[in-house]
């Protein structure tokens, strides 16, 4: 029977151990939503790296795993991208090769304790460099990051609005190595259990000190989620149902209305007759209404994903166009170079033009919004700004109409919770055929979600706050703290080998002989 490093030992096997070693994270995300295993979850990928035979074999560990995580994390583009979705998990998942090298590094054979220890900083430390380099929006943004899988655990919250979801993804991946330290190194189990109470000793620390948010009032905002519209006129279809759907608001004393992204596919200058039928619906309910229009502007060239706000009077002049584009879905990169993949998927045929700037908005009734368009939810810097600018309430505008029966639109919707507690702001992520959800200034759910399969308009009494978050005051400060750790890694390093160079003993040159001339005969 063959062991299992005899069975490791062919490349193709361990790749493939190591892509499902990689994925088992998916687990803790939603829909699934195991958030306690993530605290496990990382434990068989640091295994695998750390029993390599070389530290060049853990990166290619550490490569499979990544390639496997990413896959796993976008599995739901693969109808759209097909094959491309495997290239961009490949090129993705290379990011983790540094990281796995350094658990190499530190944990293989059997390391001293203050190996150990280090480890518990330096490898989430390194973590942390990989999600900060994939949240680049070119890169497809920081969709999946660990910290995301504990959006509905409250203390979790609580850390979120101490340091936000890099906090979390920190603390979660040294819970993992030190899970990893107990399983498989007996002699250096202390530190790993110092690692552990550390954890627990800084969580219950945020959930008494944290500041929490100061309640002073409510607004009651409602959600017009109109379901899946097919057909060649699905854009007019849909305006009518969102007009019928809105109507039903009359009377209910709502303060704002939502409506999902993409819910007008025209211009609304160049359509006035759109924008007075949503004055209308302004007047009838009493409400402002956020529509998110994806078309082709009439006073500037090409197309753009706007929020717009409509009053009784009609548009208020209150717009934001959105930032930051999804890539291959609303733009490709390099198009002369990466073009093919609109040959091979549904990647966009024309690229979308970009805003400028975030906007805060007056909604009426005393309530300041700022808007975010579907791929901006994940981006924890743009809530912050928001909340900076004086927000009251953070509202998303999100459509998965593409998957509507993958795990997309759940762990769409959780992102909402976490962009709620780490700015202290309530947060309302409506969406046109995916999953609408609220949530209240600490990330705890408000009301039920609305399904995929709904076709209604739902109204929540949104909690509002004031007061600022830790994290909105102090910003990314672990990401910070992971540079610096990573920075002092690298000079102890250096200064290591220095000291190596310097006391390794001069190299033995033997003296040199002195060859004495034979003499050179001549003739016999």
């Amino acid at each position: 029977m063959k062991t299992l490093s005899s069975w490791l030992a062919s490349p193709w096997r361990r790749a493939a151990l190591g892509a499902l070693a990689g994925a088992l994270p998916v687990l803790a995300f939603p829909a699934p939503a195991a958030w306690w295993f993530a605290y496990v979850a990382l434990v068989p990928w640091i295994l695998l790296a750390r029993g390599a035979p070389t530290q060049r074999r853990a990166a290619y560990d550490g490569w499979c795993g990544g390639f496997g995580f990413m896959l796993g994390m976008h599995h739901w583009l693969l109808p759209d991208l097909h094959v491309f979705t495997l290239v961009l998990a490949a090129l993705l998942g290379a990011l983790w090769a540094p990281w796995a090298w350094l658990v190499h590094r530190f944990l293989a054979g059997v390391p001293a304790r203050g190996r150990v220890a280090a480890a518990l900083l330096v490898l989430p430390s390194a973590w942390l460099m990989v999600e900060l380099v994939r949240s680049w929006q070119g890169l497809g943004g920081p969709w999946g990051m660990l910290g995301a899988s504990q959006w509905q655990v409250g203390p979790a919250l609580r850390l979120a609005s101490v340091g936000g979801v890099w906090l979390l993804s920190f603390l979660v991946v040294a819970v993992n190595v030190a899970a990893a330290v107990l399983v498989a190194v007996r002699e250096s189990r202390m530190p790993a259990v110092a690692g552990l109470v550390a954890t627990a000793a800084a969580t219950s620390a945020a959930w008494v000190w944290s500041p929490r948010p100061h309640v002073d009032g409510q607004a009651r905002i409602a959600v017009v989620q109109p379901g899946v519209v097919d057909g060649l006129d699905s854009g007019d279809r849909r305006f009518a149902v969102e007009e019928r759907l809105t109507r039903q608001l009359a009377g209910q004393h709502v303060d704002l209305i939502v409506w999902g992204e993409s819910s007008v596919g025209f211009d609304l200058t160049a359509r006035p007759d759109l924008a007075r039928r949503i004055a209308a619906l302004s007047r009838e309910t009493g409400a402002d209404i956020l529509v998110n229009v994806d078309a082709r502007r009439s006073d500037r060239p090409g197309i753009y994903k706007s929020s717009v706000l409509v009053g009784a009077d009609g548009l208020t002049g209150d717009r934001y166009d959105k930032m930051r584009l999804v890539p291959f879905g609303e733009y490709v990169p390099a198009r002369s170079l990466l073009g093919w993949a609109t040959s091979v998927g549904k990647a966009a045929g024309e690229d979308r033009r970009r805003g400028t700037g975030q906007v805060v908005m007056d909604a009426g009734h005393g309530l300041r919004l700022g808007p975010l368009v579907c791929f901006e939810t994940a981006f924890p810097d743009m809530s912050r700004r928001l909340t900076q600018d004086g927000a009251d309430v953070l509202v998303g505008q999100s459509s998965t109409s593409s998957f509507q029966r993958s795990w997309a639109p759940e762990q769409h919707a959780s992102l909402a919770a976490l962009r709620a507690a780490e700015s202290g702001r309530p947060m309302v992520h409506a969406t046109l055929t995916g999953v609408s959800a609220v949530y209240g200034p600490g990330g705890e759910r408000v009301g039920s979600w609305l399904g995929t399969d709904a076709s209604r308009a739902a109204v929540f009494e949104v909690p509002l706050a004031d007061g600022v978050t830790p994290y909105v005051r102090y910003g990314d400060w672990p990401v910070d703290l992971a540079v610096l750790v990573l920075v002092a890694l690298g000079l102890a390093e250096g200064v290591r080998a220095v000291r190596l160079r310097r006391s390794a003993p001069a190299p033995h040159v033997p003296p040199a002989r002195t060859v004495r001339e034979s003499p050179v005969r001549h003739g016999r």
